[in-house]
């Protein structure tokens, strides 16, 4: 999965990606440079929640930008800069979609088996 994002994760000022459920289960991630706090250690719930079904949110803070963009297994949320270029990283999330609609999550697991993460 990691190649999958390879592209994103290249473009100006992205700092990283979560994939998250849309239980709030943390699926992937990947961050160009460490967290002060890992992503699993974070309830991400009620995030999701609040999203209430949007097909796509940019949310703005002090320190940064998130872009959140709905899949079929649950939310890709994309950490950018402000020098990050909004409509690259949209346009390059639609062209991911589909293959991030190909994963389909284990049932009994909150992970995508390893085995899928390659494609």
């Amino acid at each position: 999965m990691k190649k999958l994002f390879a592209d994103l994760l290249d473009l100006k000022d992205v700092n990283g990606i979560m994939v998250l459920s849309f239980d709030g289960d943390l699926i992937f991630d990947d961050f160009s440079s460490p967290l002060s706090e890992r992503p699993e250690s974070r309830d991400w719930k009620p995030f999701v929640e609040s999203l209430n079904g949007a097909r796509e949110a940019n949310l703005v803070f002090e320190k940064g930008t998130l872009y959140v963009r709905e899949t079929k297994i649950g939310y890709l949320v994309v950490s950018m800069g402000f020098l990050a270029s909004a409509s690259m990283v949209r346009l390059t999330c639609d062209v991911l979609l589909p293959s991030i609609n190909k994963f389909k999550k284990d049932k009994d697991k909150k992970k995508i088996p390893p085995s899928a993460w390659r494609l």
